[in-house]
């Protein structure tokens, strides 16, 4: 009985012969993914806990700056989205050969060391991301905790709770979904994430509507908090910096963009569907991001909470706040999988490498499971993804601090993933000649956005250590 639960499974490559049009032309299993997949994976990615913190990031810049640095990081991302999705095959952009990751997408467009720092830049901001929504996926169930302790007991109660229960719930979900063996196998987790993404933000823009619409009389400017009465000169300075960190972040996807665009079916060509998926989810979160954050800040003003649905700008229909924060715990759970999956394959692919003899490492075993069918465990893939999911809890633990962590990921992956490799591939690829007026353009672009990430993580280091001097390991509650 043991041997027909429990069976090797050994991988074979497929023949040009039978079975053949299973196969794509790199001999890996046909790919099924379209545009509305490849879209639900970008909203996944895209809308996330970025959108909380708009309302507070439109107030610190104001009615003028706001919208302005919105809609100039949308622009930014779709356009070197498209550049990195014709990089995607090599040297042509619709027959040559296929990259499946990142750093393969450097490493046949420019090599040598950029490959390494693309790596490094990649995964690093992979594990700062998944980090990232342990925190603020705990932050929403303890606010449905708080919320019907406020209903029950009144506002004025204080209603303290401990993250630390529900990042240990978070991982254990995690711990199970990171045993999904790849991309191309979460296309409904993504799907019903960003479902999930458009109920919360819809709940959030409805109640700040409602508020306004109420009369709501809060005090909102043209450059934002003022200077002596909300904050001081210096704390106007950091805070833009932070809210420019937190407005870059809320767009980044380009650390998972080549990976999603591996998941698409060959025709049409890969570069020309991708371009359209990117168009769907950035016009699609642009239109929420500027909604959220500008309707949010009509309606709290230059007193925006940080995270305007678990800051407590709302009280009322409790019910309400609660279901938009489960459909927020609910997306972050499939926005960790899109973001941790590309690190798991890269590991797993360099250790099948390093040790390809290894039966650990490489071999598949298949398990019955009752009202599901086969499904191949391997104990590498086991070990390793539960330690991970662990470890970034422990690190969430450590370091709950929402907005500046936000900010400072924002800062360290913009610019490097987003707009430096994507320009300097296309350059490469189309052979653009030096000194020329779209060579020049192109480097004024990369350069000022690099300016704007130095900014943006000064901001954030800075609103990190103003947290770090009243902290202390694991004791931080709601």
């Amino acid at each position: 009985m043991k041997n027909s639960m429990f069976i090797e499974q050994t991988s074979e490559a497929p023949n040009n012969g039978e079975g053949g049009k299973n196969f794509d032309d790199d001999g890996r299993i046909k790919r099924t993914g379209t545009w509305v997949t490849a879209s639900a994976h970008i909203i996944t990615a895209v809308i996330g806990s970025g959108v909380l913190s708009l309302a507070w990031a439109v107030a610190q810049l104001g009615w003028l700056i706001g919208p302005a640095v919105l809609m100039a990081f949308s622009f930014i991302t779709y356009f070197t989205s498209t550049l990195l999705a014709d990089c995607y095959r090599s040297p042509d952009p619709v027959t040559g050969k296929r990259n499946y990751t990142y750093m393969d997408v450097v490493r046949a467009n420019l090599g040598g060391y950029k490959v390494q720092l693309c790596g490094l830049a990649q995964y690093v901001n992979l594990i700062g991301v998944t980090i990232g929504y342990t925190i603020t996926a705990s932050i929403s169930m303890v606010a449905i905790k708080r919320s019907n302790c406020f209903h029950d007991k009144g506002h004025q109660v204080k209603c303290s709770t401990s993250n630390y229960p529900f990042m240990i719930i978070f991982a254990s979900i995690q711990i199970i979904l990171s045993q999904i063996p790849n991309f191309h196998k979460l296309s409904w987790l993504s799907i019903v994430a960003a479902i999930m993404s458009f109920a919360y933000s819809s709940i959030g823009l409805g109640l700040s509507i409602a508020k306004v619409a109420g009369g709501a009389h809060v005090r909102t400017t043209l450059t934002g908090v003022t200077v002596g009465v909300d904050v001081s000169g210096s704390e106007k300075v950091w805070r833009t910096f932070q809210a420019i960190g937190d407005i870059a972040f809320a767009y980044a996807f380009s650390q998972v963009l080549v990976e999603i665009q591996d998941t698409l079916r060959s025709s049409p060509p890969e570069n020309k569907v991708m371009k359209k998926a990117t168009f769907v989810g950035v016009s699609t979160t642009t239109l929420f991001y500027a909604l959220c954050g500008c309707v949010g800040y009509a309606a709290f003003g230059n007193d925006a909470p940080g995270n305007f649905l678990t800051g407590f700008g709302f009280y009322e229909p409790f019910w309400l706040i609660d279901f938009a924060n489960v459909c927020i715990a609910i997306h972050l759970i499939g926005a960790y999988q899109v973001f941790c999956q590309p690190l798991f394959g890269f590991v797993e692919k360099w250790s099948n490498k390093r040790w390809p003899e290894s039966k650990f490492i490489s071999a598949e075993h298949a398990v019955a499971v009752p009202c599901y069918g086969i499904y191949y465990v391997n104990f590498f893939r086991l070990v390793w993804r539960t330690a991970y999911v662990v470890v970034t809890a422990l690190l969430a633990m450590m370091f709950p601090f929402f907005n500046d962590f936000l900010g400072l990921l924002g800062a360290a992956s913009f610019w490097p993933l987003t707009v430096y490799f994507p320009v300097e591939m296309y350059i490469s690829s189309a052979k653009i000649r030096r000194f020329s007026f779209t060579w020049v353009w192109l480097k004024i672009l990369s350069w000022a956005c690099l300016i704007v990430s130095i900014v943006a993580a000064a901001g954030s280091i800075q609103g990190l250590a103003q947290d770090l001097k009243k902290y202390k390991i694991f004791q931080t509650q709601q």
